[in-house]
């Protein structure tokens, strides 16, 4: 069988993006989309791939002429879609632990205007004892502070060849986190203060959200897939249909005039505020899955599509999204239904199998950060407490209440059958030793843990009463029972 770039002819294009990241996620969402953007007349560039880490290797990238397969599916409609693309905007890769200076060339690039980075949420750090000398330095913030100072004395200082960072990583505020790294590398490493200025001035660092489901490499389907589309592809990544980018910049219409990749229907977004496409994101599309599949694993389901398509799941997490955290989003009505549909419907994508027990890791912290705000913002503004969030925290009690293993392990029963529950040592000490006093308690240990919560939740009025009522119908009924019981008072 013939290798795709044996099928496919490559256009070559300035390089006009610099890309640390070569994984699933970058190449089916911001590459993907580049290459949809060339394809449509709105953007003439290639984008340059840097493997940011020595590990791994590039070679599959090399046989193929950097090029791949994308396949995006899912449900539109009730019917499957599916969207096949053959990117071929990826102008080559460099390894700048195998050959640096050919790395660092790229600092030359005359028509370099982008750089867009996704390290891992461990990429954006800062590590004082990284070194100016080293080829190349070992943080990404090092890497990227470098090739901006040599760009820099290349043309100058033009400002004419300043750059617009785009970083994806999954931290909040990702692009001012990096550009204050890199700040502070340059003070570190002595760099003249006209750089400094430069850095500043002329370089757009873009604080960004990204969403979508990307599940890699389809190792089951390959074969199959091959066959059908006649040709091998040892990089072909798989991902759901929904996507949204939302950047972020003081001059939003400046990286839209640069970027203008929403002019074709892309789901990009230019802002000059982001907070509340987070908000969105972390209420509604975490929000429900941490409100959710804990009471749902435990009414004896597995995955998301099981939740989906079983009757009474169904109907709470549809009430947990529309009816209680909708509401609490800062942005019109309309717009954040719009966004609930879409979860819902990702939620039933047959093409994307997670697992509850995956979703359930570390849900203590999560609660904090996707719930509790809309249990708050609920009581601030209807002066009542919403009565399925707070079933939810009740949920997760009863999920958490194991005992230690002889592994050392927090372990549970469902039906007889043992799950292990993982998350930070010190909520995994608590709910050991926690787990049989009285519901009342239990609850109010729990609630007062400002070592968990920030502060003390039982100072909210209502809150440890109405989880404890909970607690005690879920030992009382089982938790199906419960949330049928929930469904029928809400």
């Amino acid at each position: 069988m013939l290798s795709i770039n044996q099928t496919t002819k490559k256009t070559r294009r300035p390089i006009k993006i610099l890309q640390y990241g070569e994984g699933n996620f970058l190449r089916a969402f911001a590459d993907s989309m580049v290459d949809v953007a060339n394809e449509k007349g709105i953007f003439c560039g290639n984008v340059q791939i840097v493997k940011p880490i020595a590990a791994g290797d590039l070679e599959a990238f090399r046989a193929q002429d950097c090029m791949y397969t994308v396949l995006l599916r899912g449900q539109e409609d009730g019917k499957a879609r599916e969207e096949k693309r053959i990117v071929t905007c990826i102008n080559g890769v460099s390894d700048p632990y195998e050959d640096y200076e050919e790395y660092a060339s790229h600092a030359r690039l005359p028509d370099l205007r982008i750089i867009i980075s996704n390290t891992t949420e461990a990429g954006i750090i800062f590590d004082e004892t990284d070194c100016f000398d080293l080829k190349p330095p070992g943080s990404f913030p090092g890497k990227l502070t470098k090739l901006l100072y040599e760009r820099y004395r290349f043309y100058g200082g033009s400002p004419e060849k300043g750059v617009i960072i785009l970083p994806v990583e999954l931290i909040d505020k990702n692009g001012e986190t990096l550009r204050d790294y890199c700040l502070k590398l340059a003070a570190l490493w002595g760099l003249p203060g006209e750089f400094v200025s430069w850095l500043s001035g002329h370089c757009i660092f873009c604080n960004t959200l990204v969403d979508r489901i990307v599940t890699g490499y389809p190792e089951k389907e390959a074969d199959f897939l091959e066959k059908e589309f006649g040709y091998t592809d040892r990089l072909m990544t798989t991902g759901e249909l929904f996507g949204l980018w939302v950047i972020e910049s003081e001059n939003p219409e400046l990286i839209n005039a640069e970027f203008p990749l929403d002019k074709i229907g892309l789901p990009v977004i230019f802002t000059a505020d982001l907070r509340p496409y987070r908000e969105l994101k972390v209420r509604i599309l975490n929000g429900a899955h941490t409100a959710s599949v804990l009471a749902a694993y435990l009414s004896g389901l597995d995955t998301v599509g099981e939740l989906t398509n079983d009757k009474t799941m169904r109907r709470y997490l549809e009430r947990v999204v529309f009816g209680e955290l909708a509401p609490t989003v800062p942005l019109p009505i309309a717009e954040v239904r719009q966004y609930a549909d879409s979860v819902i419907g990702r939620f039933e994508n047959p093409f994307v199998v997670h697992s509850l027990l995956a979703i359930a890791l570390n849900s203590v912290s999560k609660f904090k950060v996707r719930i509790l705000p809309g249990i708050i913002k609920t009581l601030e503004d209807k002066g009542r407490l919403p009565e399925l969030l707070c079933f939810s925290l009740a949920a997760l009690m009863v999920f958490y209440s194991g005992v230690f293993s002889t592994g050392g392990k927090l372990t549970a029963s469902r039906n007889g059958a043992l799950y292990e529950i993982i998350d930070d040592p010190a909520v995994l000490a608590f709910f050991a030793g926690s787990r049989t006093l009285a519901p009342n308690l239990f609850v109010s240990a729990f609630l007062s843990r400002t070592d968990f919560w920030d502060t003390d939740l039982t100072k909210i009025s209502g809150l440890a009463d109405i989880v404890t009522e909970d607690l005690q119908i879920i030992h009382k009924h089982g938790m199906r029972a419960a949330v049928e019981k929930m469904l029928s008072l809400t």
